[in-house]
């Protein structure tokens, strides 16, 4: 069954609420909506993201050569992780925007399948609580999201 396409909404822990306002607020610029004292929502892409202030959260993905990470196309990639699937030109946007800025990427932006069903641009990074995020593009993504 195909769905309607409709915004998801995740909730994630935060060691703090500061850094998380300067990653997502700002690096990111994803518009603040409610918050208190210990949770913000955040308008991600489109979709609801809430980051809930966890004391003592720990990171959430394991260390770039543990075993549980998941071997893709060549690299090891975070599990758990979350993200969004952006349009290529905007993909290619953020991905200048985060390398101009420093940003130390988990996996640095890349094609992955090169030539083969799937393309994609993908790139992955951490916030500051260790909360791994993959944001990706394909070059048509109503072929591609899907292809086997």
């Amino acid at each position: 069954m195909k769905a309607k396409l409709t915004p998801f909404h995740l909730a994630i822990p935060v060691r703090d609420l500061e850094s998380s306002r300067k990653f997502y607020g700002e690096l990111l610029q994803c518009e603040e909506g409610r918050s208190t004292e210990h949770w913000i929502d955040y308008d991600f892409f489109g979709h609801q993201l809430v980051v809930h202030m966890k004391s003592g959260a720990t990171a959430l993905i394991p260390p770039q050569d543990d075993p549980t990470n998941a071997a893709v196309d060549g690299d090891a990639v975070p599990i758990p992780h979350f993200g969004v699937v952006l349009e290529l030109s905007d993909w290619e946007t953020l991905a200048n925007t985060l390398t101009r800025v420093g940003v130390e990427f988990v996996i640095a932006p890349k094609i992955r399948f090169r030539g083969q069903p799937g393309e994609q641009a993908t790139l992955f990074l951490l916030d500051p609580s260790g909360n791994a995020l993959e944001f990706k593009a394909f070059g048509d993504i109503e072929t591609q999201l899907f292809a086997k």
